[in-house]
């Protein structure tokens, strides 16, 4: 084995990382690998990182199986009945959670000229695809989800069948393109792209443009995990008019008590 490797064994060893996919610490590690002295401060870091960019937003226990008991003794696409379900889940991750208060328009006001959606591309989702049941979905959509957590993307995947929608939640490395089957009619990146930034300057430049989608939801944070706004929305609009330049996209805005959205027309 090469440090590399090494590093990898190191960092999912542990049990908070054991689960996140392979590939997405191999890319970290790798950036880390090359700008420390040794490996111990290599896996150091890379643990750092992903503290960062994913753990701090989960809390310190999941119980994935417990849920999955809760979502099935609700009626298969029962979206009403779900919804009470999915909230107490949702408050389980720190962007979700944000988002509750607002969750009754956040989606009917942003995808309002969409709707019916008939297939949706989520990336970085974290706990995203449980507000299915607030969305403008058509019957028998299509739902992909990718993340970096193998057992989210187990649990999601088994929820998104419980809603009675085609698709797949697969873990994966999320600044590498996501391989569809098919083109799909909006692609959703929420909060998400100041956390990719944090690994690869270019992930939301690359993000935006690649997404095989007719249209985009992406969405920034108003505040910070500590409740600060540190005039981030300015700040964060500021960067979404740098990664659209030179595009002739249609965008219209949307500003919620916990993040600032954009509608994308490609």
């Amino acid at each position: 084995m090469n440090q590399l490797d090494d590093l990898v064994t190191a960092v999912r060893a542990s049990s908070k990382y054991k689960y996140v996919c392979e590939d997405y610490v191999r890319n970290l590690g790798a950036q880390e690998l090359a700008r420390r002295a040794n490996l111990k401060e290599a896996v150091k870091a890379t643990k750092n990182k992903l503290h960062q960019v994913a753990g701090a937003y989960l809390d310190s226990t999941t119980r994935y199986a417990e849920w999955l008991q809760q979502l099935r003794a609700v009626q298969p696409g029962d979206m009403s009945a779900l919804r009470p379900v999915c909230a107490r889940i949702m408050s389980h991750h720190a962007s979700t959670r944000e988002r509750l208060a607002s969750l009754d328009s956040f989606y009917a006001q942003t995808l309002a000229r969409l709707a019916p959606v008939h297939s949706v591309l989520d990336v970085a989702c974290g706990f995203n695809p449980l507000a299915i049941p607030w969305m403008p979905l058509a019957p028998g959509a299509t739902y992909y989800a990718f993340d970096i957590y193998e057992d989210l993307m187990a649990f999601l995947h088994e929820f998104i069948n419980l809603c009675q929608l085609h698709g797949d939640a697969q873990a994966s490395n999320v600044l590498q393109p996501v391989a569809l089957p098919q083109r799909v009619q909006l692609a959703v990146v929420l909060k998400a792209i100041p956390c990719l930034e944090q690994v690869d300057k270019s992930a939301g430049k690359n993000l935006l443009e690649h997404l095989d989608a007719d249209h985009l939801l992406v969405s920034f944070p108003a505040r910070s995990l500590g409740g600060r706004s540190k005039g981030m929305l300015n700040n964060y609009e500021a960067r979404f008019m740098e990664l659209i330049s030179g595009h002739n996209w249609q965008v219209e805005r949307f500003e919620f008590a916990s993040e600032l959205a954009f509608f994308i027309t490609k």
